[in-house]
């Protein structure tokens, strides 16, 4: 089990490990990126329609459009959730996906050396919606006095899309 949003900021971390591994092969090889005003506009242009794209999935109920306030609305409380949560540190940790890492740098390690330096920015488009996410369900989880976790127990299973809660005092530490 891990905390939603532990999840969104394990993968800004996750993109910003896999795109330090691979830049300095792709500048190696390629050389380092001409500051071209068209590709720096085109770059903003694709994260803010990263932005705009998270904040639509998260606000919106229509599953159409991602529609993930719905599944927020619909979430299970958490039947046992002493035994069942670890510590908050270990969420943190166990977000992290080791595969998602190596998925990013393989392909930004193919865009780069293909199409240039700037290939290896197509990985950034992941940040701003997950920034997005992570802090809407931030705010989310304080204005209902609940933590949002993902993963499965299962002693109880969930409906497609459900997410679980539990209150923030059942995952204190001590």
């Amino acid at each position: 089990m891990v905390r939603y949003v532990h999840h969104q900021l394990a993968t800004i971390v996750e993109v910003g490990v896999a795109m330090a591994v691979t830049a300095p092969v792709v500048f190696g090889v390629r050389g380092l990126p001409h500051a071209e005003s068209g590709k720096v506009v085109s770059l903003l242009a694709v994260l803010g329609a990263s932005a705009l794209f998270g904040l639509m999935a998260i606000s919106i109920r229509s599953h159409w459009l991602g529609g993930e306030k719905r599944d927020f609305e619909s979430a299970v409380a958490l039947t046992d959730p002493e035994t069942i949560l670890s510590d908050p540190r270990e969420s943190m940790r166990r977000s992290f996906d080791g595969s998602f890492v190596v998925f990013v740098a393989l392909s930004c390690l193919v865009f780069g050396l293909l199409w240039g330096p700037w290939g290896i920015g197509w990985a950034v488009v992941f940040i701003p919606e997950r920034i997005v996410k992570g802090v809407y369900v931030s705010f989310w989880e304080r204005r209902h006095g609940v933590l949002l976790w993902r993963g499965r127990v299962e002693e109880q299973p969930l409906g497609k899309g459900q997410f679980l809660y539990s209150s923030p005092r059942n995952t204190m530490p001590g």
